[in-house]
């Protein structure tokens, strides 16, 4: 990543893959951070665990969910280089069991979910109108949005593969051909990167039956990713556009 008076966006900063993310692009790259969350307490703690020095980065407030604060935010910056969206945003129900899926909490975690993305992506293209100058937006989708799930892999435990998880990755890997598709300009670029499964303290007899299913690295670490995602940030992805980078080692195959 050039030096200089780049400026990265990272939304969900506080998550798992988002706080692994802040910490690489820290030690890597000489852009300004803009770190967001929902949660900033939280996500300061976290990032400060990592050993980022939290007076070197920008922590902000934003819930991606809220029209009104995206649209405000993204008003008020004069220009970013880059975006990564990280967040994760569902609703208390989520995650249940195909059959016991209502159809309100189906659509009330599409809202949050994809409709952030939407409105993330929209209003990085309208600030890229403005400050006309080169931005790269990277959007995180999944090998759920882009193969069935494998539910062998979940017998024996109170796990599953959430239907509205599948769902909304797919389509955040459409709508990111969409908007470069519309915008229709080789300075702007939004790509994806679909990791595979992360650990993150789940059962061992999931983690083996998941492992059986790849290379033999099985569940990937945070910082598996990270690399795919500085690279379509950089100058050396200048031309690739509308494309997904699937991480998984070899599990989709």
């Amino acid at each position: 990543m050039k030096a200089g008076d780049n400026r990265i966006l990272l939304l969900g900063a506080g998550g798992l893959l988002g706080t692994e993310l802040a910490c690489h692009l820290s030690q890597t790259s000489s852009a300004q951070l803009l770190l967001v969350d929902k949660d900033v307490q939280t996500m300061k703690k976290r990032l400060a665990n990592k050993g980022i020095d939290l007076n070197r980065v920008e922590s902000i407030e934003l819930d991606v969910t809220n029209e009104q604060e995206v649209k405000h935010f993204f008003a008020q910056q004069d220009y970013l280089n880059g975006v990564v969206n990280c967040s994760y945003p569902r609703n208390q129900t989520y995650g249940q069991h195909f059959f016991d899926v209502g159809l309100s909490s189906f659509n009330d975690n599409h809202n949050l979910h994809l409709g952030s993305a939407f409105l993330i992506m929209q209003q990085a293209a309208a600030l890229f109108k403005r400050q006309q100058r080169p931005m790269s937006v990277v959007n995180i989708a999944s090998i759920y949005g882009v193969t069935a799930p494998d539910f062998d892999i979940y017998q024996g435990t109170a796990m599953t593969m959430p239907v509205e998880y599948a769902s909304i990755k797919a389509a955040i890997l459409h709508l990111s051909k969409y908007v470069v598709s519309y915008v229709k300009d080789s300075d702007f670029r939004v790509n994806c990167v679909s990791p595979g499964g992360l650990e993150d303290g789940q059962p061992e007899s999931f983690l083996q039956a998941y492992r059986a299913n790849t290379l033999g690295t099985g569940m990937l670490q945070a910082a598996d990713i990270t690399g795919a995602i500085e690279f379509l940030l950089s100058d050396q992805a200048r031309y690739i556009n509308g494309q997904n980078i699937i991480v998984d080692d070899g599990f989709s195959l």
